[in-house]
């Protein structure tokens, strides 16, 4: 079973890049987008033999999510149930038989990192949202989580400390998460990797240099460790500033 996950920067635009053949070409059961930047109505975008489902912010062109899948959910649950957390389209839940999928657009810290405060709320509120979900049955957590775990994970971790994404604050909120019992799956597989990122600004030739931040994730609940069967970061999709990240397990 293969899952996707892409933060694309504006989905309408990523669609007059090819947008279309990449989601052929992927062929996965899941697709989770973030960052869609749309309203209901603006953009048809259906797949044959694929449902979707879309969580869009209040404010127009800003944030939002949706996961394209396969298989039928039970039960789908748009954001947190927090009303602080849920005017932005930042998560969506799908309730499979054995487990829950969560696709999420963390908040960023912004420039200055004036909504830090804001960002510390939500991660807490969040973790204990997968936990709950976590107690119910195990949970595979996936998108853009505006972090930079390790400095390991980008390419130039000593003159980005302390800025939006790479904050003592949000690295040990990571931490926490991980040591709640989640799994980062790219460093399940590749512990030592390095050079391997999911996200390059558009400013400085940032990608052509490879100087990027791995910032998109799949988390998985440690109970899920036997099903793990790959993970990858797909740095040769373009389209957006961000490539896809992928995670494929045994049915």
């Amino acid at each position: 079973m293969k899952f996707i996950s892409w933060n694309v920067n504006g989905l309408r635009a990523v669609v007059g890049k090819g947008f279309a053949d990449v989601f052929a070409q992927l062929d996965a059961d899941f697709v989770c987008l973030q960052e869609t930047k749309m309203q209901a109505g603006q953009l048809d975008l259906q797949f044959s033999g694929y449902e979707s489902f879309w969580n869009y912010a209040d404010k127009k062109g800003y944030s939002g999510t949706a996961i394209y899948t396969r298989h039928r959910p039970l039960n789908v649950t748009l954001g947190m149930g927090i009303d602080e957390h849920d005017h932005e389209g930042r998560v969506i839940t799908l309730e499979m038989d054995d487990f829950f999928l969560v696709t999420v657009y963390t908040p960023n810290s912004q420039d200055g990192l004036r909504r830090l405060d804001y960002r510390m709320r939500w991660e807490d509120d969040f973790r204990a949202y997968l936990l709950a979900l976590d107690k119910k049955k195990p949970v595979i957590v996936c998108g853009d989580l505006n972090v930079a775990h390790k400095e390991i994970d980008l390419k130039n971790p000593k003159t980005n400390r302390m800025n939006a994404g790479f904050t003592d604050q949000e690295r040990e909120k990571m931490t926490s998460l991980l040591d709640a019992g989640f799994i980062d799956t790219f460093r399940h597989f590749y512990p030592d990797r390095e050079g391997i990122y999911s996200w390059w600004s558009y400013r400085f030739q940032a990608r052509a240099k490879n100087a990027g931040w791995r910032i998109d994730y799949f988390l998985a609940s440690q109970r899920l460790a036997p099903r793990l069967k790959a993970a990858e970061i797909l740095t040769d999709i373009t389209g957006s500033d961000h490539c896809p990240v992928e995670l494929v397990i045994t049915d």
